[in-house]
C-alpha cells in the first residue's frame, strides 16, 4: 500500500487500484467499482441521546447558499444511528484529533473531556482496508478530481475525466474534501464527502472515507491543516 507505517487489508493483490478515492463515478463513480456493496457543528446544542428524525430533517436540510446549492438528505435513507452525535468516547489523542473507525462505520473528533463528535461513514471495501496515523496535509473546497493512471487502466470510463472533472455536485469529492498525508506526501487517501445517503454504513471505496456533505462541512469547518488522523483496523 501507498501508506507508509499502515496494513494493508486482505487484497494486496489489487494494489494497483487507486487507494485513496472513492470508485469511480457519483453512482458509477463511486459504485461501478463496488457492485454488490450491501444495502466514520452540532457542538454542544446536541443531546448524547441521539437525534429524532424530525431533528436530523432539520440538520441534513439543504445549503442553497453554496457555490453549487446542496440539495436535502432523504433522512429516511440512513439509519438513525449514523446520524451526527456527540457521544462518550474516552481518548488519550488531544481535541480536534479525527479517528476513522472503519469496523462501526464512523469518524470520530475528539472533543475532550470524555466526548467526541460522531459521524456515520463510509469506508474501504474488503482489500482496500488499511489502518495507521496520518495528518491533514491539505484542504480543499468543491475540489477537481484527477483519476490517477492505475484507476483509468481498472475503469477506463474514467478516461475522459483524464484531464480532471470539474468541481460539482457530481464530483466524487463532493464539496469538502481532507488529504492525508504521511512524512510529507499525499497517501492517495481522503475525506470526502457524499450526497448518497444509501453509502452511509457500507464499505464501497477504494479506501477513502465519506461523510454526508453537512457532516462533512461541518468537520472540515473544524479541522486546521496538520490535524492527526488515527484509521483503527477495521
Amino acid at each position: 500500500m501507498i501508506i507508509d507505517n499502515g496494513n494493508a487489508g486482505s487484497g494486496r493483490k489489487n494494489n494497483e487500484v487507486l487507494k485513496g478515492l472513492p470508485s469511480f463515478d457519483r453512482r458509477a463513480l463511486l459504485f461501478g467499482a463496488a457492485a454488490g456493496v450491501g444495502a466514520l457543528g452540532l457542538g454542544g446544542c446536541m443531546a448524547t441521546d441521539g437525534m429524532s428524525r424530525a431533528e436530523a430533517e432539520k440538520w441534513y436540510g439543504a445549503v442553497p447558499e453554496e457555490k453549487f446549492p446542496i440539495p436535502p438528505v432523504d433522512v429516511s435513507k440512513i439509519d438513525p444511528k449514523y446520524y451526527r452525535n456527540i457521544v462518550n468516547y474516552e481518548s488519550k489523542e488531544a481535541p480536534g484529533t479525527i479517528i476513522v473507525d472503519p469496523g462501526k462505520y464512523y469518524v470520530y473528533r475528539i472533543e475532550g473531556e470524555g466526548k467526541a463528535t460522531r459521524y456515520g461513514a463510509n469506508v474501504g471495501r474488503q482489500g482496500f482496508l488499511w489502518s495507521g496515523e496520518a495528518y491533514v496535509g491539505r484542504k480543499a473546497e468543491w475540489p477537481i478530481w484527477t483519476p490517477p493512471a492505475e484507476m483509468i487502466k481498472r475503469q477506463p470510463e474514467a478516461a475522459k475525466y483524464a484531464g480532471g472533472m470539474k468541481p460539482g455536485l457530481d464530483n466524487p469529492l463532493g464539496a469538502r474534501t481532507l488529504y492525508l498525508y504521511q512524512n510529507g506526501r499525499y497517501t492517495l487517501y481522503t475525506i470526502y464527502s457524499t450526497s448518497d445517503p444509501e453509502t452511509i454504513g457500507t464499505n464501497l471505496t477504494s479506501g477513502c472515507t465519506g461523510l454526508l456533505t453537512q457532516d462533512m462541512m461541518d468537520l472540515y469547518s473544524k479541522t486546521p491543516v496538520k490535524t492527526k488522523v488515527i484509521v483503527l483496523p477495521a
